[in-house]
């Protein structure tokens, strides 16, 4: 059941606050069309307050309240909104579910893994204070020398709708506990519940300034925080057209980005697989989060084969997905975030279409829900490799289909786009499996499998799906600073001058 939507400010220096233009921005739900509150809509002026906010934080008692404290003292902090997020599970996955479509049990999958992500990152917290002072040998006895680890600073982090809460814990866990202070620029469209964080925070006790968060457009408030000479760095989740922006950007001050953009990903399913079990892999990849992952597997290469019955026993499957509201039980695909997107999906569909694709499944809204932005889940065969839907992202529950004759060009295919952050396979030799892996351009590769993620594990792509991983202790690396002290330990003077 739906539940009101609490009306929030922006969160700067652990206060809320009005933003200085006083404008905000309408919540709209997206399975009913209907404006379910606002949010606030920062701008370049509330970013200044936010990154010097950020700035004290990292400053006060000379950095001893969190840069400079134990990794241990920054773990209690992330525990305790752990906890909280736990406690108050079902109230951010109602709100996740309402903000941006998704099916009321993927939300509280979603608000599962935000908690166990700040579990996951006190850890980190905690083996940091081990890892400091890690000697490194050298050909000289008469130095000595070791590394420190130190945050990088004041991190701008921006994050994307499809995953509103999630997102955001892989960019703040991780910075937070590196012992960064950080702003927070979540998508205008999906902002509820990283509203919702930033109560958590103040209920915990977060040093005022250490997260603050900031609602609005990416051109009024993510632009000018992505440029802006005091934030030392930016990571960014969204668009490859967006993360090449914030590139930019960041490059007219050498300002190091972790950029997790676009993906075209795909999944070859060999001729020996059981059909059923591939089947739901190959929907799952596509359709979960209706459809809009980032590294949705949305190209299906399945060998020729087995094509005809594989995509028959698919189509059976997809056509038994349950498309509704939401909250309703057992719901499994509902809808696409906004109306821009809904109509972006259908012109995609349209397009392949007159380009000479053949709809085999889907391609329309449901016949059963007159509102909302909903979208059939749609599969596409006839397809060439020059074709739209086979180069570009949809962020939509559609999947475009080839056969192939030899694992040769099984790779070919698999490889033959601008993006490289996942890829999967299917098949029961796993000889096969491994040179395929090897052989993807991909950040991720799912073998016998598609989607399954884990905050132990390395996140990112490779080509123009960008750099950087986010998650395991490559997440805590992207926000520290390695520095190098040698010290000369021999009671013998250096001895390159002569002495006067």
């Amino acid at each position: 059941m739906a539940i009101p939507v609490p009306s929030r400010q922006l969160f700067i220096d652990g206060e809320w606050r009005e933003p200085i233009k006083k404008n905000r921005i309408p919540i709209i739900n997206p399975s009913t069309e209907e404006i379910i509150g606002d949010i606030p809509a920062a701008t370049a002026e509330d970013v200044e307050l936010a990154v010097a906010a950020a700035r004290r934080a990292l400053k006060r008692n000379k950095g001893e309240d969190w840069a400079s404290a134990s990794g241990a003292h920054r773990a209690k902090y992330l525990r305790a909104i752990a906890a909280k997020i736990t406690e108050k599970k079902e109230y951010f996955a109602k709100l996740e579910a309402m903000d941006c479509g998704k099916p009321l049990d993927e939300a509280a999958w979603d608000i599962d893994d935000v908690a166990g992500c700040f579990e996951y990152y006190a850890d980190q917290a905690e083996a940091l204070d081990a890892k400091q002072k890690a000697p490194i040998a050298l050909p000289m006895d008469t130095f000595k020398c070791h590394v420190l680890k130190q945050p990088i600073g004041v991190v701008g982090l921006i994050s994307p709708w499809n995953y509103p809460l999630l997102m955001a814990t892989w960019k703040v866990a991780p910075a937070l506990a590196a012992g960064c202070s950080a702003v927070l620029k979540p998508s205008e469209l999906a902002s509820v519940t990283c509203l919702e964080l930033a109560e958590v925070c103040r209920e915990v006790g977060l040093p005022p300034g250490v997260l603050n968060i900031l609602t609005g457009l990416g051109p009024e408030a993510g632009g000018p925080l992505a440029c802006h000479p005091d934030v030392d760095k930016v990571a960014f989740t969204g668009s490859t057209a967006t993360g090449s922006k914030v590139m930019s950007s960041a490059a007219q001050l050498v300002k190091p980005v972790t950029l997790e953009l676009g993906g075209k990903s795909p999944i070859i399913i060999f001729e020996d697989v059981d059909l059923d079990k591939a089947a739901e892999w190959t929907a799952f990849g596509c359709f979960w989060t209706n459809g809009q992952i980032c590294s949705a597997t949305s190209r299906l290469l399945v060998h020729e084969s087995i094509a005809a019955e594989f995509l028959d026993r698919l189509v059976k499957w997809c056509k038994n997905i349950k498309i509704s509201d939401p909250f309703e039980e057992g719901c499994r695909l509902g809808p696409v975030v906004s109306k821009s997107q809904y109509e972006k999906v259908l012109k995609f569909i349209s397009t392949a279409k007159s380009e000479g694709a053949t709809i085999l499944c889907g391609g329309s809204r449901p016949e059963h829900l007159k509102k909302g932005y909903y979208v059939e889940p749609t599969i596409i065969s006839d397809v060439s490799t020059s074709m739209q839907i086979w180069r570009e992202e949809v962020f939509g529950p559609v999947l475009c289909v080839k056969t192939f004759s030899s694992e040769d060009e099984a790779i070919e295919l698999a490889n033959d786009t601008q993006y490289g952050l996942g890829a999967a396979v299917l098949s029961k030799d796993l000889d096969r499996c491994e040179r395929i892996t090897k052989a993807l351009q991909a950040g991720i590769v799912w073998v016998n499998c598609s989607q399954p993620c884990f905050c132990q594990a390395p996140w990112g792509g490779t080509k123009r799906s960008g750099f950087g991983r986010e998650l395991g202790e490559w997440g805590i690396e992207n926000y520290l600073n390695i520095k190098q002290v040698t010290e000369y330990i021999s009671d013998e003077p250096w001895g390159w001058y002569k002495s006067p």
